[in-house]
């Protein structure tokens, strides 16, 4: 698994979408503290004394949000929701690039990225037609 420093510092390589609303750096910054979030381009507009504590960098949390994603990508696949599965079949392949499973990172798998969110839940037994469970 890449550490969190690599992720930080090479950024560009994860980050697919850098035109739209950079959702895996959305979810990346989760795993940050408060004060770095400017540096991707993103602020906290809380309450001060309300900054959440960032999450710890392990292989279950990014699972936790790999699981997530997978199932929200589907369910955007299945309605045809073609910007929405796009976009999260670029998250999908970020968190599979900092798991280092490059055979589960898909290029051209077709209209709504079916086949990159079945290969994933394939891969973790998890069934998409059932609900998320988390």
């Amino acid at each position: 698994m890449k550490s969190l420093e690599y992720v930080k510092g090479h950024l560009n390589e994860f980050e697919e979408d850098d035109f739209f609303d950079r959702r895996f750096t959305k979810r990346f910054i989760d795993f940050l503290p408060v004060s770095e979030w400017e540096k991707y381009g993103f602020r906290f507009t809380g309450e001060p004394g309300t900054e959440p504590d960032p999450e710890e960098w392990t292989k279950e949390n990014i699972m936790k949000k790999l699981k997530r994603d997978t199932y929200f990508g589907h369910e955007k696949a299945e309605g045809e929701r073609g910007i929405s599965s796009e976009l999260m079949a670029m998250v999908v392949r970020a968190w599979c690039k900092v798991l280092e499973l490059p055979e589960l990172v898909l290029e051209n798998d077709g209209y709504y990225h079916h086949r990159q969110f079945n290969v994933v839940a394939a891969h973790f037994g998890w069934n998409l037609e059932e609900s998320l469970e988390e």
